[in-house]
């Protein structure tokens, strides 16, 4: 009599979630790139380009990680649209013009098509104000919090490339739009700015979350900087990085650092964030030292270019940053900027 055969132990195979990488790219992403015929759709494993004549190349990579960059409940497009912006910024500071960028994207395994097609739809707007294509990169999967990785390119005219070590003792020091929005608006998603008014509020979060690329104003500014980097981890921080390089010192006058008004009435709840404001990360301005006998063609730049340009300070003999109120007493923060540790 046959003996009965025990029941196989077959491993179950977990289910794939919507496409799949390649369905994802195929539907999501090849599509933003067919402006660009170098890309080929995305079917290849590299693209092609090549300079302007007589310009360079400019390239730029940054990363976001969930929880690091992110308070962790913005929407994909979002999500999308800061990590492309923070890229772009720093091709602003170069005066170059995007055209191209590459996206390496990591999601936790349980993503679904839906957040896929989101953040896709975030890239795609922020092309068309931008004007470039995605051109190529990566998809991965992993037991891990999402992370965006994005290389920007851009062109530039070969003899306009500000750098962070060019600036000139006596020059003055310029940066665009306002200062520590971005920065007081985290505190604010983190309700740390209980009594500020709502609209207040809300402006200050929202440059936090979505930064404005001075794209124009980098290239309208470009040839007239000596020295010019973006500020993205803050004030005194990165205009430490042009000292350093540089090897000359910084006197930033506090009454002319430029402030919208929502950053103006969280100061008058807490004076002491003035500290946040000078040191604090993501305005994703452009801070820039020039010739103070640029002074009037930096002024019809920043009109041409729709951007408030401010002279904050000017560049010393001596090492490092110092920042004096109205009356010339020192008020240096102790914390430079933020730095990964």
């Amino acid at each position: 009599m046959p003996s009965a055969k025990a029941p196989s132990r077959r491993r179950k195979t977990p289910r794939r979630r919507g496409l799949g990488e390649f369905g994802r790219i195929e539907r999501y992403f090849a599509p933003l790139s067919a402006s660009f015929p170098g890309a080929r759709h995305l079917t290849d494993d590299c693209a092609t380009f090549a300079p302007p004549p007589g310009g360079v190349l400019v390239a730029k990579t940054d990363t976001i990680v969930a929880g690091v960059h992110t308070i962790g409940d913005e929407p994909p497009d979002l999500v999308a649209r800061k990590a492309l912006r923070a890229n772009l910024s720093d091709l602003a500071a170069k005066g170059a013009q995007p055209f191209a960028y590459l996206l390496s994207l990591t999601t936790p395994r349980d993503t679904t098509d839906a957040w896929i097609k989101r953040f896709a739809d975030g890239l795609r707007r922020d092309q068309r104000e931008f004007g470039l294509a995605l051109i190529g990169g990566d998809s991965v999967t992993a037991p891990s919090p999402a992370s965006v990785t994005i290389t920007a390119l851009g062109h530039a005219p070969r003899a306009s490339v500000p750098r962070r070590d060019a600036a000139r003792e006596g020059d003055d020091i310029y940066v665009t739009g306002t200062i520590g929005d971005a920065a007081l608006g985290l505190l604010a998603l983190r309700g740390w700015l209980r009594g500020l008014k709502t609209r207040a509020s809300a402006h200050l979060a929202n440059r936090y979350r979505l930064p404005r690329p001075r794209v124009a104003a980098g290239r309208a500014l470009a040839h007239l900087a000596h020295a010019m980097m973006d500020v993205s981890d803050g004030l005194a921080g990165d205009l430490g990085h042009i000292c350093k390089w540089s090897r000359l010192g910084a006197v930033i006058e506090w009454p002319l650092v430029p402030l919208s008004p929502a950053a103006r009435a969280a100061l008058a709840l807490r004076p002491a964030l003035r500290t946040t404001v000078l040191a604090g990360g993501d305005d994703y301005e452009l801070l820039f030292t020039a010739s103070r006998w640029s002074a009037p063609l930096i002024a019809t730049a920043g009109r041409r270019s729709g951007v408030r340009v401010t002279r904050i300070g000017r560049m010393v003999k001596g090492r490092g940053v110092s920042v004096i109120d109205a009356a010339g007493r020192d008020i240096t923060p102790a914390r430079g900027g933020y730095e990964h540790r």
